[in-house]
């Protein structure tokens, strides 16, 4: 199995700027995460 691109602590953070803003297309697109994995999470 593949090891992830991005740690827990990352992937946290990530998620609770998607929360802030409205569009999760543009915080995935800024983090360079497909929206199909930042679902997953």
């Amino acid at each position: 199995m593949k090891a992830s691109k991005f740690t827990g602590a990352q992937k946290a953070l990530i998620i609770k700027q998607a929360e802030a803003r409205t569009a999760v297309a543009e915080s995935c697109r800024k983090a360079g995460v497909s929206t199909a994995a930042f679902f997953n999470w």
